[in-house]
């Protein structure tokens, strides 16, 4: 079920919960009976928990202001020194 939002003329917004996709262009009002037109709203993402809105928020962010880096990554990703080569690739270059 989704919920869609109309406005009427006297009433204000009206919320009406409906399958998705079978919602009207137009409803009655619920209080006065008018006719209210359907508005087109963002889905409720707020109710998702702080870690996924957080990744929603830096996902979008990135399109339009990506971080700049002033140094190179930390170590942490680097090949240990006595990490076992496969001896596969033993005969490839190495940086």
């Amino acid at each position: 079920m989704a919920t869609y939002t109309y406005r009427c003329g006297t009433d204000g917004p009206v919320d009406v919960r409906r399958p998705i996709g079978t919602a009207p262009a137009t409803l009655a009002c619920p209080a006065c009976g008018a006719e209210a037109a359907r508005l087109i709203t963002p889905p409720m993402l707020g109710l998702a928990d702080r870690g996924r809105m957080g990744l929603i928020d830096r996902a979008e962010a990135s399109r339009t202001e990506p971080q700049v880096v002033t140094s190179l990554p930390s170590a942490a990703g680097a090949p240990r020194p006595n990490a076992r080569i496969d001896p596969r690739t033993r005969g490839l270059p190495r940086p």
